[in-house]
């Protein structure tokens, strides 16, 4: 059997894991694409070629409007089944469901709106194939209380948008961009909406870290950009569980990972024919140190992909709560209760992402435990694993998220609802 049936074979075998719990027609309509996916993407990693092809695809599938209702053009998934279609996705392409994370936060954001008219125009947009990009972040001039970007309104009563972000995600694919700025009428920051394709907006794909090197994660530079009113929002009224959705997507991308390096090491391991002198069998792998390894290796990934799962639960109840408290404003127990389940998704999110943070780079490093030193070669794509995993593991860091996680089990204190990187605010 060649080296490549081999892989193709655990691959296989690793799949059916991630696709047995999806509904059929899912999987019919995902799993070709998402296979192909799989195909080039260490190559794609290697050659630092964007996988537009691959997130064209995905979307024209319907991949963008996964979680609408099925009335609005939309396949009305729950977050149990979206998130176990994102970790698929992942493991065929880490970069992947990162490129969409800010998308699929709007997408949240019209379920949950008060705001019926904003709710229609977006859920069109995104049924019809439209999908938004991330622009929060500034690698410099914004506070921990304020955006450096600003927004202000002309001589014509036109809204202008001035600034420069970076770490923006997902944009280079999109018609539309996410992003944060500080109105100058009111000094409110505000989330607002941001067409790309229009005089004033440049986006560059200058993103050099050493993984999640595909994301577009680069830089966007404003300079007078249109921004239509209807779509700004006060940044503080956005749906109360963002931050544990936003990260509920890096550990979907961290359980991908996980899955892909297990397969990549078991076919390593099924294709390899040099053995060394002092194993235990005269092929690799009958050797029983390296099936303990990998057995090893496949446990962390099962219970990564179990603590996300469980963190994807955690999303639906404070999705669920976030419906009844809109449908019922002057009821202070639902509206007390969707406060308590979208802190509490926070919490979820942040256990899960302090296991997992730490068991997918030791999983994506000790998988080089089972091979020889020819798996190092860049050729063998196999370090992208490690490099996607430390590299998502920087956002939104770990090291803030135990303390929260033992203030909530010590005191019943649920963490801070929105929070911001940048310099100190003068009044710090």
């Amino acid at each position: 059997m060649s080296t490549a049936s081999v892989a193709a074979g655990v691959r296989t075998h690793i799949d059916d894991q991630l696709w047995a719990r999806l509904p059929a027609d899912i999987e019919t309509r995902f799993r070709p694409i998402v296979d192909a996916v799989a195909e080039g993407a260490g190559g794609r990693d290697l050659a630092r070629e964007l996988p537009r092809d691959a997130v064209a695809s995905l979307c024209e599938a319907g991949l963008g409007s996964a979680r609408l209702p099925l009335a609005d053009g939309g396949l009305g998934l729950d977050w149990p089944a979206f998130t176990r279609l994102l970790v698929a996705i992942a493991a065929a392409d880490a970069n992947i469901p990162q490129i969409l994370r800010g998308h699929i936060a709007l997408v949240e954001q019209t379920l949950t709106t008060t705001d019926a008219g904003f709710a229609r125009r977006w859920r069109d947009r995104i049924a019809g194939g439209e999908i938004s990009g991330n622009s929060w972040s500034e690698a410099a001039g914004s506070t921990t209380s304020r955006a450096g970007a600003e927004l202000s309104t002309d001589a014509d009563g036109v809204l202008r948008l001035n600034g420069r972000k970076f770490y923006t995600t997902g944009s280079i694919f999109a018609e539309w961009t996410d992003t944060v700025a500080h109105r100058l009428s009111d000094g409110v920051d505000v989330a607002a909406l941001v067409r790309l394709d229009q005089p004033g907006v440049t986006v560059v794909d200058d993103w050099d870290g050493f993984g999640q090197r595909l994301t577009g994660t680069g830089t966007i530079v404003f300079e007078n950009a249109v921004v239509e009113p209807v779509d700004v929002l006060p940044v503080a009224e956005r749906f109360a569980y963002q931050t544990g959705l936003y990260q509920l997507v890096l550990l979907a991308v961290l359980a991908g990972i996980a899955h892909a390096a297990v397969a990549d090491a078991a076919a390593a391991v099924r294709a390899r024919s040099r053995v060394y002198s002092h194993g235990t069998a005269s092929r690799v792998q009958d050797d029983a140190q390296i099936q303990a390894l990998l057995g090893e290796l496949a446990a962390s990934a099962f219970a990564v992909d179990a603590s996300v799962a469980a963190v994807a639960e955690a999303i639906e109840d404070a999705y669920g709560a976030a419906l009844e408290a809109r449908d019922r404003p002057d009821d202070q127990v639902a509206v007390d209760r969707a406060r308590r389940l979208a802190g509490l998704a926070e919490i979820r999110a942040a256990q899960a992402q302090s296991f997992a943070t730490g068991a997918v780079q030791q999983l994506t490093s000790r998988l080089f435990d089972a091979l020889g030193a020819s798996a190092t070669a860049r050729g063998a794509h196999l370090d992208r694993h490690w490099r996607n995993a430390r590299t998502v593991s920087s956002h939104n860091p770990v090291l803030y998220k135990n303390r929260w996680v033992g203030q909530w089990v010590l005191h019943d204190r649920l963490p801070q609802a929105l929070w911001a990187v940048g310099t100190p605010s003068p009044a710090e």
